[in-house]
């Protein structure tokens, strides 16, 4: 009996060998595969340190070259002290352009692109000036005025200096939009990154505008009062009426075109805001 079993443990033995070799022959392939990769990596990262892959050039189309400045800080240091942040690679793009949208109201949108293997591209859109905004209500007695201009979506991003050229050349007196608390979200002393209320209904106010020129007279100022509408003519006179009815404000208006001259300053007002009825005050 006892050599029966010496006999089958002898043959185990061959059995053991095989299955410690092929494990050891797995250890070391792993191993080996483990070097490959550890070399690999060391190979690509010290490659993306090497000046030829490394963003030494950056144009800027457009006449502000300052905005390199925003990238150039953006691409400083290393992630995790590895991966060099100005790698033609791994430039931080989010970040520069969230630098530049940042401090830059006047700037809609940037794109940023690889022009070479260390170069990219910094393409500001501006914003275009739809026209001017100078507070809530004329200040009147004198005082000059300190005025923004607005986009097309009511953002205000810009003093009004003498080089802006806004599409419509009347100034807007309106208020800003609220927060929550049903406060002015942006100060209306430094509005810039404000934006005008009733911004969906400006386009037919503005075209409204635009008809009353027809009558002889521009308009110089708008005024936005809650729900209603103030346009100041060049002549001096005053036309009001219910914001969003400027298609039948201009009706009216045009039904009572025999009975009154608007170019000539000789009525104070004229009153649209009642369905059908124009009144009006003469000087």
């Amino acid at each position: 009996m006892s050599e029966r079993l010496s006999s089958a443990a002898r043959s185990s033995l061959p059995r053991q060998g095989v299955a410690e070799r092929r494990r050891l022959r797995r250890r070391r392939f792993a191993f080996a595969l483990s070097v490959l990769f550890v070399l690999l990596l060391s190979a690509a990262v010290y490659g993306l340190w090497q000046s030829p892959v490394r963003v030494e050039r950056i144009d800027v189309y457009g006449p502000d070259a300052s905005l390199a400045a925003y990238a150039r800080e953006a691409m400083q240091g290393a992630y995790m002290g590895i991966i060099p942040r100005d790698s033609i690679f791994f430039f931080p793009e989010s970040r520069m352009r969230a630098g530049i949208l940042a401090d830059r109201p006047d700037i809609a949108a940037v794109s940023i692109s690889r022009e070479s293997f260390s170069g990219i591209s910094i393409r500001p859109h501006g914003r275009a000036p739809l026209g001017r905004w100078c507070g809530l209500a004329p200040t009147g007695g004198g005082v000059e005025e300190y005025c923004y201009v607005f986009d097309a979506s009511g953002y205000v991003f810009a003093a009004a200096d003498a080089s802006a050229s806004p599409i419509n050349s009347f100034t807007l007196y309106a208020p800003l939009e609220e927060d929550a608390q049903g406060s002015p979200a942006v100060s209306e002393v430094e509005p810039l990154r404000a934006s005008i209320a009733h911004i969906k209904r400006l386009p037919a106010v503005f075209d409204f505008a635009r008809e009353l020129g027809t009558f002889g007279s521009p308009v110089s100022r708008i005024v936005l009062r809650g729900d209603e509408v103030d346009d100041y003519l060049v002549s001096g006179t005053r036309i009001t009426y219910v914001l969003g009815d400027e298609q039948d404000a201009f009706t009216a208006l045009v039904s009572a075109r025999d009975s009154l001259n608007l170019a000539d300053g000789s009525l104070d007002y004229v009153d649209l805001r009642f369905d059908g009825k124009v009144y009006m005050k003469r000087r």
